[in-house]
C-alpha cells in the first residue's frame, strides 16, 4: 500500500513537499516514481528514482524546479516542488515498480496552484 500526502492549494511561485509512505512491500527494492494527471489530460511521469536514491530522472516540465528523494529505511518517497506554476495543478500519484514490472499505485494527493 502506498499513501500520498502533502498536497494542497499554493500560490504561483510557491512550494510544496509531497510524501508517499509504503507499507507491506520491500520498499527499497522498488523503482519509485511520481506521476501526475491534470483534468482532461493523460497521466505523465514527473520524476523517478532508483533504489538507494540512484539515478533520479525528471520530466522536462519540472526539471530544475522539483526534486525527488527517498528514505528507504522509512519506506518514504518525497517530491519537493519549488517555483510552482499553474500548469503544475494536478493529482499527484506515487508508483512502485519491481523488476518484474509489477506496479503499485497510491490513491493520489491533489495539488492546486492558483492565486
Amino acid at each position: 500500500q502506498l499513501v500520498e500526502s502533502g498536497g494542497g492549494l499554493v500560490e504561483p511561485g510557491g512550494s510544496l513537499r509531497l510524501s508517499c509512505v509504503g507499507s507491506g512491500l520491500a520498499f527499497g527494492r522498488y523503482l519509485m516514481s511520481w506521476y501526475r494527471q491534470a483534468p482532461g489530460k493523460e497521466r505523465e511521469l514527473v520524476a523517478s528514482i532508483g533504489s538507494g536514491g540512484n539515478s533520479p530522472r525528471y520530466g522536462d516540465s519540472v526539471q530544475g524546479r522539483f526534486t525527488i528523494s527517498r528514505v528507504d529505511s522509512k519506506n518514504a518517497l518525497y517530491l519537493q516542488m519549488n517555483g510552482l506554476k499553474r500548469e503544475d495543478t494536478a493529482m499527484y500519484y506515487c508508483k512502485a515498480e519491481d523488476w518484474l514490472k509489477n506496479e503499485y499505485w497510491g490513491q493520489g494527493t491533489e495539488v492546486t496552484v492558483s492565486s
